[in-house]
Formats: C-alpha cells, sequence, structure tokens
C-alpha cells in the first residue's frame, strides 16, 4: 500500500511452497483476507518471493497472465521481490545452504534475471501513467565460512568473480529500461558472516570492485561514458536496509546511511525486521537466566548468528547459536542474535528486540526519504518457541498494522 513513507507490504517468504502453484495456493489462502484487513479502500502491496523452481513456473506466458489478473481482481500490487532464498526455504534445514548457489554461480544469474524479467512485467503505474521502480534482493555474494577469507587473494579473487557477475544483471536491467522504461535494481542485502556483512564493506566493495569493473564492461557495452556508466550502475545495485541484520552488527542506522551518501550510494527497500538483544547482567543467576532464554531460540532450520560485545567493546562473532552458547563466558556484556523476531513485541522475557532500530530507520525515513520501498519481513513463524506462535494471517496483520501506526505516528512527529 502506498503510505507517506513509501509503498508498504509485507515479504511472502512467509508462507511455505517452492514450486509457483503451491506458492499460489498459500497466497491465495492468505492475501485477499489481509488486503480487506489492512488496505480495504486502496491497493495493497506485496513484495513477492520466487523459489527458483516458482520463478521458472511463473515466468511461463499463460502462468504469469493468470497472477497479474488475480492481482487485478483483488486490488494487490507486486513492487519488490526477495531473491535471496534460491531452493527450500521452509520446513527444510537451511542453515547455510540459504546462500546456495551464490554469485559465484551461472545459476544465481540466470535466477535473478529471470526475477527481473518477472518483475518487468508485474510492476504497476502509478497516477501519472509512470512505471514505479523495483528491486530484487539479494545475498551479500557468499557465505565467507566456506572460503579462506583471511587471505587477501582469496577475496580478492571471490569478490571479482561475484562482481563480474552481478554485472551481468547489470546489464540486463540497462537493457530491460530500454525496453520496457522499468527502472529497476539489484538490492544487495548485508547479513552476518555474509562476504558483506557490513556498510563499510558494502561501501568497500562499490568502490574498489563493482564500479571499477563496470566502467570498463559498460562503456564497452554500452558506449557509455565513465559518468553515465557509474551513474547507471548506482541506479541498478543498491543497498537492502535489512534493520534486523545491521542491529545484530550493533551499526547505527544514521551510521549506515551516512556512510551511503558520503559515496552517493543507494537504498533499494527497508526490510523492516527485528533481532533479539539482552544485556547480561554482572550476577551469575541472571546471566544464566539470559542465557537459557536465548537457548530457546536454538532452532535447526535456520542460521542464527551472535555478536557478542564484550565489557570491553570488542565484538565477537559467532556463526550460530550453538557456537555462541557453548562459548559463553563472564567476558560477554550483551549479545544480539539473528532471529527474526515479531516486530510488534519488544520484550521476551528477559530478552529484547531490537524494535528500538526500526523506530530509528523509519524516522531517518521520514527526514531523508532516502528510498521509495518497505518490506515488513519475518519469516520464522513456524520456528518460533512454543507460546509465541499465532495465526498466520492475524500475525501478519498485526506486523503490518504495527507499522502503518508507526508510520503515522512518525509522520506527524517529523511534521510538527
Amino acid at each position: 500500500m502506498k503510505t507517506p513513507l513509501g509503498h508498504l507490504g509485507y515479504c511472502t517468504n512467509i508462507h511455505a511452497g517452492e514450486s509457483w502453484a503451491d506458492h499460489f495456493a498459500a497466497l491465495q489462502q492468505a492475501v485477499p483476507e489481509l488486503k480487506q484487513r489492512l488496505s480495504p479502500d486502496a491497493p495493497f502491496g506485496l513484495g513477492l518471493r520466487l523459489a527458483n523452481q516458482a520463478s521458472e513456473e511463473l515466468e511461463q506466458p499463460e502462468n504469469l497472465v493468470a497472477f497479474q489478473h488475480w492481482l487485478s481482481d483483488n486490488g494487490l500490487y507486486v513492487f519488490t521481490m526477495n531473491g535471496f532464498p534460491f531452493g527450500g526455504f521452509h520446513r527444510t534445514v537451511v542453515k547455510d545452504q540459504v546462500h546456495t548457489p551464490d554469485w559465484t554461480t551461472e545459476a544465481r544469474v540466470e535466477y535473478t534475471k529471470r526475477l527481473f524479467r518477472i518483475l518487468s512485467v508485474l510492476l504497476p503505474v502509478d497516477e501519472l501513467g509512470n512505471a514505479i521502480q523495483g528491486g530484487v534482493s539479494t545475498s551479500p555474494l557468499s557465505y565467507r565460512h566456506w572460503f579462506e577469507w583471511n587471505q587477501p587473494a582469496a577475496r580478492d579473487y571471490i569478490y571479482s568473480q561475484t562482481t563480474q557477475n552481478v554485472l551481468e544483471v547489470v546489464s540486463e536491467l540497462i537493457r530491460l529500461r530500454r525496453q520496457t522504461d522499468r527502472l529497476m535494481h539489484l538490492d544487495l542485502e548485508p547479513e552476518p558472516d555474509g562476504i558483506i556483512e557490513t556498510a563499510d564493506e558494502f561501501v568497500a566493495w562499490f568502490t574498489d570492485y563493482l564500479i571499477p569493473m563496470g566502467l570498463e564492461q559498460l562503456t564497452t557495452e554500452f558506449g557509455m561514458t565513465d559518468e553515465e556508466a557509474e551513474t547507471a550502475i548506482c541506479e541498478h545495485v543498491r543497498l537492502c536496509f535489512d534493520v534486523c541484520h545491521f542491529a545484530v552488527g550493533y551499526e547505527r542506522p544514521a551510521d549506515v546511511l551516512d556512510k551511503l551518501k558520503a559515496y552517493n550510494l543507494r537504498v533499494g527497500k527497508i526490510q523492516i525486521s527485528a533481532a533479539l538483544k539482552a544485556e547480561f547482567p554482572q550476577d551469575a543467576e541472571g546471566r544464566e537466566a539470559v542465557r537459557q532464554a536465548f537457548e530457546r531460540f536454538n532452532e535447526p532450520t535456520y542460521l542464527h548468528q551472535v555478536v557478542a560485545r564484550t565489557q570491553s567493546g570488542e565484538l565477537l562473532r559467532f556463526p550460530d547459536l550453538p557456537e555462541a552458547l557453548a562459548a559463553f563466558d563472564d567476558t560477554h556484556a550483551e549479545w544480539r542474535a539473528h532471529f527474526h523476531v515479531p516486530i510488534f513485541v519488544a520484550d521476551y522475557g528477559v530478552l529484547q528486540s531490537t524494535q528500538d532500530d526500526i523506530e530509528e530507520v523509519l524516522r531517518l525515513q521520514a527526514e531523508r526519504s532516502f528510498t521509495n520501498q518497505l518490506e515488513v519481513e519475518t519469516y520464522t513463524w513456524e520456528v518460533l518457541p512454543e507460546g509465541l506462535k499465532r495465526d498466520l494471517v492475524d500475525s501478519i496483520d498485526r506486523e503490518v498494522s504495527w507499522v502503518k501506526d508507526l508510520n503515522a505516528e512518525v509522520q506527524r512527529t517529523t511534521q510538527s
């Protein structure tokens, strides 16, 4: 739905279904009811997640036309897509395989190009008859624990190989824009233990690899000047600002935006999501209570990376909750865990969510308007501890309603 802060919807990776038939059935069951609850008098936006299999099937003309009709008949539109998980994402062990295939592979390139071809057809036009911009979020190139990441030669090789494949998608986006007049962008999503996991790493990759390699490619392929090529790169490759991921790394939202602005880099979309956090008290009993509370969220499906802040301020990174639980000691002052918890809940007993980061990001969006796409992304409903699980439609309703109310409050505060 269109709000003063941008197009707002939720990511359909919350719904199971790796085939298009299964995923479409899940959408048909849930989305019309959500539309009536959340946006009865205006079009309701979706962030569409398609597995590779579903993308191949939806691109078939008869399926794509049928989906377009269904969207129109139900007052729905797609303004962004999630192209991070390639294969199975529910009811199977995902863990680090969420990065497979990574950006070293042609399979990732072809999958992403297919998503953009689909999005170019689905993007609606605004009240002036112009197609709205659309983005596809994607993985942070690869997973660093698969490589000898401390070796400069290994890093350079992986950055070069993955960047070349990203630029193949950039070329496709330039051609699609010329053919369809749709401006679309690939939104890289930094996350813990990704090859790109921080704002600094995103900026360094963009300036050290993407722009230099892109200038060489685009000036040759399209006859652009260096200035035109750099403009095209910055238009078509952006940051996916996943609030949970930056909060896990203790990165303040304003700092992230300032770093991007210093290099004229852009945010493609905000993924509105929350992580778990807690400071450890001084007494042994209290510390153990917090550790046990984190242990309740130790489940086998997804990676739940932990970043610990020590008493001296050092950040220690653990690839998953079991490693953090095993390494816990008296030096740990605070933990933040990559577990996408419901955004409308601030406290989980002795644990808290990073909900305040969401509030700060949306306040900054009201002040700076750094994107026009807001996507609620909580996909862990099936693996939440017992007692936190709720009806799926009701849960999505509560999440989007919470964001709508927060948007309105932020807008009032900013204008006053």
